[in-house]
């Protein structure tokens, strides 16, 4: 049996092979490819599942194609706010923050929260403040614009409605989920939200029990999906809770949240997830989610699609 373990996700939603072009589809799975490694290279050198979880949220943040960090989408006023939250299963420590602007890498950040205040979750300029105070590494609004991003608002700004991601319905969020040598587990998930967003509305990616959870005793999962929907079924910690009081296996309760009780709802997307023991899941009940893993006896896979 495996004793290490990584899976990653780059959003979920309507993902069809149709709606893609054999470039694009190279320039997705490279880019999944290579935020994989960046965390299981950290694993296979004995580093924590924490780390890893990092390092592959990073990669991805730094990738335009995902919508968080540096691909994240414009909100009605033409600005970028970013979500992002981190849990160690080992401590049950957490640091997560909603509605920044500017940093490079929110998930650097949360692990900063986690790990250098008495604090969970920060927000807006606060959160920034102590960005500074971390030495978090800043960008201009131009490192953020991307014209793809700045037409897909202009599309729907007067309408008043939101989209999700592209221009097909899709939950653009990322994140990582590990299991490392030592028997630790951790998540990390992080989001530019939705695109036309107002009011300063969050989902559930930096809400921990929400889109993150980690927990050794039982699993880490990292959600993407309609966040509102996976804010009320509190979906990581459910996942987690089915697995602690009813002894239900990782893929049962994965299965039994993503696919019966967020569909009873009509909430849509999806979730990575890994377990104390090295198990994985990968699980969605939309049209497809960019996902990968890879253990530590090599084995893995790089998808996007349904099937």
């Amino acid at each position: 049996m495996t004793d290490y373990i990584i899976a990653i996700h780059g959003g979920a939603g309507t993902i069809l092979r149709s709606g893609m072009t054999p470039e694009k589809e190279k320039l997705y799975l490279k880019a999944l490819e290579d935020a994989l490694e960046s965390g299981y290279s950290i694993l296979s050198a004995g580093g924590s599942a924490l780390d890893a979880v990092v390092g592959a949220t990073v990669a991805l943040e730094d990738c335009p194609l995902f919508n968080a960090g540096r691909g994240s989408v414009f909100t009605h006023d033409g600005c970028h706010e970013m979500d992002a939250s981190i849990m160690d299963g080992k401590s049950l420590k957490a640091g997560a923050v909603t509605g920044i602007s500017n940093v490079k890498n929110p998930i650097l950040l949360s692990k900063c929260i986690m790990e250098n205040s008495e604090h969970v979750l920060l927000s807006g300029h606060g959160a920034e403040e102590f960005a500074r105070k971390m030495n978090c590494e800043f960008e201009s609004d131009a490192y953020f614009f991307s014209q793809f991003r700045y037409d897909q608002l202009l599309e729907i700004r007067e309408t008043g409605a939101v989209k999700l991601d592209h221009s097909e319905k899709k939950f653009g969020t990322v994140g990582a989920v590990a299991r490392d040598v030592h028997g630790h587990i951790a998540a990390s998930t992080s989001t530019g939200g939705m695109t036309n967003k107002r009011y300063g509305r969050i989902g559930d990616s930096p809400v921990i029990g929400a889109g993150t959870y980690a927990n050794d005793k039982t699993c880490a999962v990292s959600c993407t999906g309609h966040g509102e929907f996976f804010l009320r079924a509190v979906v990581a910690y459910d996942i987690s809770c089915l697995m602690e009081y009813k002894g239900l296996s990782l893929a049962e309760a994965c299965d039994l949240v993503v696919n019966k009780k967020l569909m009873q709802v009509g909430g849509e997307g999806g979730l990575i997830a890994v377990d104390a023991s090295a198990n994985c899941a990968l699980v969605f009940n939309s049209e497809g989610m960019y996902r990968a893993w890879k253990d530590g006896d090599g084995n893995g896979e790089v998808s996007i699609y349904k099937g």
